[in-house]
């Protein structure tokens, strides 16, 4: 039994923070109903077409789901999603601001009839506020909540690689509706849930706020190097290749120029003698430590490093995590179906030995609507009429 068996979710969803947040609860067991636009659907199915002509993104966020096509301006959709609403514990959507409210699907719309539901609103600046209404994407949320000012180098930021603004909206949804179900499970009542992606942002930014406390000087961007610690980042290496160290204290600061660059003078060089002045003399120091490496393949120096127990990585690519040695070893690749075939999918991490995640296919637009609405009682007849008025 995993733990959401015999919970329902209801979501009307798009993009990326919804469906991550909603994926999640499959993985744990929960049935998720996710209501899609006739014809088009999420708009995510159509972000690219990189795996075997679906999008990268749908792949990744909607799997273990059930698509039901609705249009929600229908006359019968308030019907369809009343009758959903009665069986459903859990309602998420990320439409846009005000939308949900206007289709009655408010939680203040929802309590008196369904008072165990948990509503969960996804939006990106929340439900008040003078941001409320403003349009919001995740690199627009990086920028608003300081992420691109501390992220890229000196001459220009950089956006992160991931949509991490929405993955952390998702991941704050996610973790709010599991405490939600708990808290139900003892007082029997549903709640609102509101998520903001600036606040789940601001949440990841608080070390670099804190830095900056009280006007001081904010971390500066140092590309891939860490920002206040050094040496901490990547050092090319004789072959072309690039590694990734860490140095988090002066013990290791005295090993690694012992044992590592072979330069136990270097330990007690004035202009490198604490953290604070190795990070200040950083340019000094990047020339001597890639002088050291430029005599080594980047295999040989993650050797040195593992000797002398500094942390290390190899700077990977795409095609180096599909085959990633440790991936292999603890299992952790399975393959899920989908529309164009099984595709291969990483399992969820830290789930207990107790149960296994639900692994369940990628839906096809509007895959499960004819099963969807018998059980919630329409016959052939009128399902063929639904469809003859594009209302599913």
């Amino acid at each position: 039994m995993r733990p959401l068996d015999g919970i329902t979710v209801v979501t009307l969803e798009h993009a990326i923070a919804a469906p991550f947040c909603t994926r999640q609860l499959a993985d744990l067991g929960a049935r998720v109903i996710k209501i899609e636009r006739p014809g088009s659907g999420d708009f995510a199915r159509a972000y690219d077409v990189r795996v075997k002509g679906m999008a990268s993104h749908f792949v990744w966020t909607n799997r273990s789901k059930e698509s039901l096509t609705l249009d929600v301006k229908h006359a019968e959709s308030k019907k369809i999603l009343d009758k959903l609403l009665e069986h459903a514990d859990v309602l998420v959507q990320n439409l846009a601001p005000g939308a949900a409210a206007r289709l009655g699907l408010s939680y203040e719309a929802l309590h008196a009839l369904h008072p165990r539901l948990i509503v969960c609103d996804i939006s990106g600046y929340g439900a008040d506020g003078p941001y409320r209404d403003k349009k919001a994407y995740d690199l627009l949320i990086q920028s608003e909540s300081g992420f691109l000012s501390v992220t890229g180098t000196a001459e220009e930021p950089s956006k992160a690689g991931a949509s991490v603004a929405d993955i952390a909206a998702g991941m704050y949804a996610y973790t709010n509706i599991l405490a939600a179900l708990i808290q139900r499970g003892k007082t029997g009542k549903g709640c609102r849930i509101d998520i903001s992606m600036l606040e789940s942002m601001l949440e990841w930014m608080n070390f670099p706020m804190y830095y900056a406390f009280d006007g001081a000087s904010p971390p500066v961007r140092a590309g891939a190097s860490h920002a206040t610690i050094y040496p901490y980042g990547p050092f090319p290496a004789g072959d072309g290749k690039t590694v990734m160290l860490g140095l988090q204290n002066e013990r290791e600061w005295v090993i690694f120029c012992e044992q590592v660059l072979l330069m136990p003078e270097l330990a007690t060089d004035p202009l490198f003698l604490s953290t604070a002045a190795r990070s200040a003399a950083r340019k000094e120091l990047y020339a001597i430590i890639v002088e050291a490496f430029s005599t080594m393949t980047a295999e040989e120096v993650i050797a040195r490093l593992e000797k002398a127990q500094i942390a290390n990585a190899r700077l990977n690519e795409m095609r180096d995590i599909w085959e990633h040695a440790q991936l292999k070893a603890r299992a952790r690749w399975t393959e899920v179906a989908s529309p164009v075939g099984a595709l291969p999918a990483l399992l969820p991490p830290g789930v207990p030995n107790t149960w296994t995640a639900r692994m369940d296919a990628i839906p096809e637009l509007g895959q499960h609507t004819q099963s969807i609405l018998t059980e919630l009682g329409y016959d052939a007849a009128t399902i063929r009429q639904l469809h003859s008025e594009k209302a599913i």
